[in-house]
């Protein structure tokens, strides 16, 4: 396993898959070197690695892109055996931005768009739009935030 940079890294020079790593559950983003989603999902934490291998080989994945937190190293080892360079990023405060993004790309509809958005929930997890954040803060990528266009 390979140790990057703890906030962020040095951008790669090409495809990174970010990881969220949770116990149960992991989100994952595959970005190109702009920080440009290609695939993202969510999936049990013990088939990661399975759904992991086609998604790097297909996109000549160059290094898998980590969340630092709590359910980390069990993954980091599961992640071992698909030979990338794992690079552990800072994930301080990616719930609340993945919320942000989460509702950019799936607005609420009806009477929910009058609450504020602090009061609504998504309609799913969103594991996935964390990860995405966790890579781009990797590649050193903007991270969009849909009330400035910057974060």
């Amino acid at each position: 396993m390979t140790a990057g940079a703890a906030l962020g890294g040095a951008a790669s020079d090409g495809v990174v898959i970010g990881v969220d790593p949770g116990r149960v559950k992991a989100g994952y983003a595959v970005l190109d070197n702009a920080g440009a989603v290609i695939e993202q999902g969510i999936c049990p934490v013990e088939g990661l690695a399975e759904r992991l291998r086609p998604l790097a080989a297909k996109h000549r994945a160059m290094a898998i892109a980590l969340g630092g937190g709590t359910s980390a190293k069990p993954v980091a080892a599961r992640l071992e055996s698909l030979g990338l360079p794992i690079n552990w990023v800072d994930e301080y405060e990616t719930t609340r931005f993945a919320r942000e993004l989460y509702f950019a790309d799936h607005p609420p509809a009806g009477w929910r768009r009058m609450l504020p958005r602090g009061l609504v929930s998504p309609s799913r997890p969103i594991d996935d739009y964390a990860a995405i954040l966790i890579g781009r803060r990797h590649l050193g990528a903007r991270v969009a935030s849909p009330a400035r266009g910057d974060a």
